[in-house]
């Protein structure tokens, strides 16, 4: 096997060995507030970390472009309260009409 494989092979039983301590935490820490804060506060980070690294990085650089304006007319839409389905379809709308403009790439 090449070393990629067994980099590949040890994430993988390390991912498996963190999954598996979860079952040895006793169910008292899991359901306390602060575990629950925890949680929701997290996931919620990791959602906009993921939605900037998409929305304003291409390869190792910073960009503004389609995306950016995407992004601002589903954040629009959201703060019109909007069903999901029109958000996605106004970020969408957003993109092409600055593509097609050509007032972003």
């Amino acid at each position: 096997m090449s070393e990629l494989s067994w980099w590949i092979l040890g994430a993988c039983v390390s991912a498996f060995a963190i999954k598996l301590c979860g079952y040895f935490v006793p169910r008292r820490v899991l359901d306390s507030p602060v575990m629950s804060r925890v949680a929701g506060i997290l996931t919620i980070a990791l959602l906009a970390s993921l939605v900037t690294m998409n929305g304003f990085t291409s390869g190792q650089d910073l960009v503004i472009d389609a995306r950016v304006g995407a992004l601002a007319a589903a954040a629009i839409a959201l703060l019109l309260r909007a069903p999901f389905l029109l958000v996605v379809i106004a970020g969408a709308g957003a993109a092409m009409l600055l593509r097609a403009t050509g007032l972003a790439a």
